[in-house]
């Protein structure tokens, strides 16, 4: 084999890939250059490729190796590198320290089974390894509900009925829309990501491109949350919005607000209150003061030069440990200080909100959701460069949806780093997930398994697909549910590798079944009795049209307006199938027994919610989770894939009555019937 194209195999590229169409296609040297080249291995001329070879030969023998993952009662075999000795010692996360002797087998050495699941320390012959030991599979929902059906809605969180602290929706927005959900008998809110973004740019307002997944969204901060009436009102932001949110000049304002907090806060704050944050800047730790850092660099630069991100900062900057940045973190103390401030103020929000939704009732409570990746110019990138993947971005290949492929814009782990580092990077992004909710959903789940990488300045057609230490993701993924009680969810739509959903079911993960999606070969929908019994059933996504829209075809308008419908299919042509779809429909719901009713005319947005909602309420699916856009009949979709400033993504909001309107609650109270009855009294959400 060519050494290049050898290398990549060794690596985790795969040379070639099936396309759509069935087609084979060989991926070229270039594509394998570049992929090697942002995994962190060096491509320079033979003596390059063969001292990269070696290095991951010596990986692959265990050489330097400090984290390894297995289960629970299942022997570890232990690789050649570490295998140097017959006895070892294993010091358990509760300080039990017992003394093992490896046991020898066809493969080599293994470690005897352990019954604890945690993170261990295994002391080999001088070299500690961390050893953790992963449950057989993550948090289930019968582990919380038994054999009982659940529903939940699902929310954007900026599109809810405003504070007095904000002109959009926030973490106290969340906590009185979980409320409402809960005395419906909802079980779980999903929410759009809470990442943080650029808190100096709040233009930049997309949940799923964020600076850092390890910290929040400061403009969703809930004054409310921690402080009194009166010492919060100097946060009050009067006025309300427009039908759109205007992101720029509204989240300035919530910024400025929250800068007058504080500085009375900095006066005024109680010795509790300053010792609580202190303790919260302790625990984040280097992590949190990198952040605070970087917000206050990107402001700074972003008025100066109007960098958008850290490479375009003057060369000094770009290193976090630099004595420029050293120098300006001494100069800008305040600055570091209020940004750490809005983190505070950020989780002890959203931490209330999850209370707030179990007190009430609820199950589950929030449903966090994780991003496949970040931006390459923001908090993470800068502050753990090694950790990602440089020079290349992820997206997906060519696929009917998307005919040219496509480039999401976003860098995230390399598979060389998180074995480096002992995923801890991974670990770290999955508890901030975790920390304040009962559930996570990862976007792109197939990402555990495979990434689709485009290199800088390549076509999106012209990628490669880059395999990630699936079993150890699985095993730390169970691990850390169990840990912070949380179910987890998993996006698998798209382009899924085979197999893969059943090694999801095997780990735990709960995969989506979304209506539009649930057909027969013969393009039938599928009976609700016959969907997947461990998943989720939905109505839509954010990315896909609501059932009103749908109904309509306004995602085909759409499309249209902007010319963006296949060369070969008209409007004409995808409305002719869509009207097809639509009488499908109407006999599946016949059929189900969850409708009767002649054909609506293409407006009548209530009735096919009505339908829809029915339809997946009575779903097989363990859980059944609808967005509020249907349960309000709405007709717009908050995020059209693969347009920016044409269509308004991540800029809608809820009508002001969102659940309260009776339609809404008819609706609440026909899922609660469908899905087993009255919600079960759950714990208050956990201090963490």
């Amino acid at each position: 084999m060519d050494p290049l194209r050898d290398l990549a195999l060794a690596a985790g590229l795969s040379l070639s890939w099936t396309d759509f169409r069935g087609e084979t296609r060989e991926v070229g040297a270039a594509t394998l250059e570049a992929a090697l080249s942002a995994i962190g291995l060096d491509v320079g001329g033979e003596a390059g490729i063969r001292e990269s070879r070696d290095h991951l030969l010596a990986q692959k023998r265990g050489e330097g190796l400090s984290f390894i993952t297995t289960d629970v009662g299942a022997p570890t075999l232990l690789p050649p590198g570490l295998a140097s000795a017959t006895v070892a010692a294993l010091r358990l996360e509760n300080g039990e320290r017992r003394e093992l002797r490896l046991v020898p087998g066809v493969g080599g050495l293994s470690v005897p089974p352990i019954l604890e699941p945690g993170y261990h320390l295994l002391e080999l012959g001088g070299h500690t390894v961390t050893l953790a030991v992963a449950p057989p599979r993550a948090l289930s929902l019968r582990d919380v509900f038994g054999d009982r059906k659940a529903y939940g809605l699902a929310a954007q969180i900026y599109s809810l009925p405003p504070t007095r602290y904000s002109t959009f929706g926030d973490f106290g927005a969340l906590a009185d829309f979980a409320e409402t959900a809960a005395s419906g008998g909802a079980d779980a809110v999903a929410i759009s990501p809470t990442h943080a973004l650029f808190a100096a740019d709040p233009g930049r307002s997309s949940p799923y491109s964020p600076s850092t997944r390890l910290f929040h969204n400061a403009l969703y901060a809930d004054p409310a949350a921690v402080f009194d009436s009166d010492f919060a009102s100097v946060a009050e932001i009067p006025g309300g919005g427009a039908e759109l949110i205007e992101w720029a000049d509204e989240g300035a304002r919530k910024l400025a607000g929250l800068r007058r907090l504080f500085a009375r806060f900095e006066v005024d704050g109680t010795v509790e209150q300053r010792a609580e944050f202190a303790t919260f800047r302790a625990k984040r730790g280097a992590l949190l003061e990198e952040h605070a850092t970087y917000e206050a660099l990107h402001a700074h630069f972003l008025r100066e030069t109007g960098a958008g991100g850290w490479q375009g900062w003057p060369e000094p900057y770009r290193d976090p440990a630099s004595p420029a940045v050293a120098a300006f973190a001494r100069e800008h103390v305040e600055e570091i200080v209020f940004h750490a401030f809005l983190q505070w103020l950020a989780e002890r929000s959203l931490l209330r909100a999850q209370q707030r939704a179990c007190a009430a009732g609820m199950g589950i409570g929030l449903i966090a959701d994780l991003a496949v990746g970040m931006d390459g110019g923001g908090s993470h990138a800068w502050s753990h460069p090694h950790d990602i993947l440089q020079g290349a971005s992820v997206g997906a290949p060519p696929d009917p949806l998307g005919p040219t492929g496509q480039d999401w814009g976003l860098t995230t782990f390399s598979p060389m780093a998180l074995r480096d580092r002992g995923f801890a990077p991974f670990i770290a992004t999955l508890r901030a997930a975790m920390r304040c909710a009962g559930g996570v959903r990862i976007d792109h789940v197939m990402g555990l398994a495979r990434l689709w990488l485009v290199p800088w300045g390549m076509k999106s057609s012209e990628g490669v697909y880059l395999n990630y230490p699936l079993d150890d993701m699985l095993r730390i993924v169970a691990l850390e549910s169990h840990r912070n009680r949380a179910i987890v969810i998993g996006e698998d739509l798209g382009t899924v590798p085979d197999g893969f959903r059943g090694r999801l079911d095997q780990a735990g993960i709960l995969g989506m079944r979304v209506l539009f999606f649930e057909r027969e070969a013969d393009g039938r929908f599928r009976p609700p009795e016959e969907w997947a019994e461990h998943a989720v059933a939905m109505t839509t996504t954010h990315d896909l049209p609501t059932l009103a829209g749908w109904w309509r075809g306004n995602d085909i308008a759409w499309r249209d307006r902007l010319g963006e419908l296949p060369d070969n299919e008209d409007f004409g042509v995808q409305m002719a199938q869509r009207n097809y779809d639509r009488l499908r429909f109407r006999e599946a719901c016949v059929e189900a027994q969850v409708a009767s009713f002649d054909l609506p005319e293409s407006e009548e947005d209530d009735r096919v919610a009505d339908a829809g909602i029915a339809y997946v309420g009575a779903s097989a699916c363990d859980l059944a989770i609808i967005p509020a856009e249907d349960i309000c009949a709405l007709v717009e979709q908050p995020n059209l894939p693969g347009t920016t400033d044409a269509h308004p993504n991540w800029r809608r909001r809820l009508p002001g009555h969102a659940l309260d309107g009776p339609k809404a609650r008819q609706r609440m109270e026909r899922l609660k019937s469908l899905r087993g009855g009255a919600s079960r009294k759950a714990e208050p959400g956990r201090e963490r």
